[in-house]
Parts: structure tokens; sequence; C-alpha cells
């Protein structure tokens, strides 16, 4: 009977065993990737990724998209106090070079910053700081944005044990191409071992 599989095992590929892997055995039960096997035939999503699972240079494109809507940016602009008639007032807006409202782009901010989540920093203990955020064309309702990520640096943590800083780069586009904002920020992760996957049930 085969070993079982470490607590935080994730294989980074579904890959069933090729013919003459383990002659005479039954084929291994593939892993879907983005989950780990809690059990016989039971997996967990996971959510970001430790220290060790992070490579400079590497881009992850991150889905889904998100198409922005009237709701988002009036609800999101009232939530954050942004009450600049440019994002919300329809008449107002007219007499713009834009003829309409432009998404606030502490909206789009926020959209694209959150597409990134689940792939990078959703293990995060701290973020330690954005910069170099650049809004590069305007937004408007019924846009659809997507975001890619770069990792440009990774070190251990100096004070924290068993810690990590990541740092990555964000550019957001539209589903045209146009790129609409890029920001880079830093994180703090856990190494293997020192998550709160265990504890916390993930």
């Amino acid at each position: 009977m085969p070993e079982p599989l470490p607590a935080d095992h994730h294989t980074p590929a579904l890959r069933p065993a090729a013919a003459g892997d383990l002659p005479g055995a039954a084929a291994p039960e593939p892993e879907p990737v983005g989950y780990r096997r809690i059990g016989q035939q039971r997996y967990r999503e996971v959510v970001g990724r430790y220290y060790e699972e992070f490579t400079v240079g590497d881009v992850v494109e991150h889905r889904p998209g998100r198409t922005v809507t009237e709701l988002d940016n009036v609800l999101m602009s009232m939530l954050s106090m942004n009450d600049a008639p440019l994002h919300i007032d329809a008449a107002y807006s007219e007499h713009t070079p834009w003829g309409r409202p432009i998404v606030s782009s502490l909206v789009t901010l926020s959209i694209v910053g959150g597409m990134t989540a689940r792939s990078t920093s959703g293990r995060t203990i701290a973020n330690l700081g954005w910069e170099n955020i650049r809004m590069t064309h305007p937004v408007f309702t019924g846009d659809t944005l997507y975001a890619e990520t770069e990792t440009l640096a990774k070190r251990l943590s100096k004070s924290r044990t068993g810690q990590g800083i990541v740092s990555c780069r964000t550019t957001g586009t539209k589903s045209t191409g146009e790129v609409v904002v890029v920001f880079e920020r830093s994180f703090l992760v856990p190494l293997r071992g020192h998550g709160l996957d265990e504890v916390a049930g993930y």
C-alpha cells in the first residue's frame, strides 16, 4: 500500500499514472490542480501560496475576470466616501472629455487587487506596502477587467521566524487588452509548516 501523502501535499498538474509506472497496479487517483488531498477521494481548495511556492519571474494570469457594473461604481464610491461627481453624476459627466461617468480609480484598484488574492496572497499574514500605482486608462461601466501578477522578489523575514516577504507587480487590463492599472505590493507569507492550515481547517 502506498505511503500516505503529507497533509500539505498538492501537485502542479493533473497527471494519471502512465502505463507501466506500476506494472500490475491500478493507476493512482489523480490530484486536481488547486486542491490538496485530505482523504480518500476528498480534497480541499487551496487558497494562496506558501513562501516556497513563489518563484521570481513567474507570472500568474488571474481568472475569472470581472465586468464592472454601475452598482459597483456607485456603491463602492459611496462606501469609500468618494462623492466626486465625475464618478456618480451622469449629467455632470456629460460635460467632461469622457462624456460619461468614469469608474473611480479606487474601485478599479480594489477589483483588480482582489482578483489576485486567491493565487498570490491568500495566506498573507500582513500587507506591507503598495507602491508605484499607475492608472493608465479610464474604466467605464460595462468594461471587463482581467489581471496578471509577476513575482518580482522574495526574501526571508529577518524579524519573523517562519515567514518571508514577497514582492509582486500586478497589471490590470480590459478585455480589449488595454492596460488600466499597474501596481506593486509586498506582503508577509508563512513558510511551509508555519501556516494556519491545520488549526483553521484549511
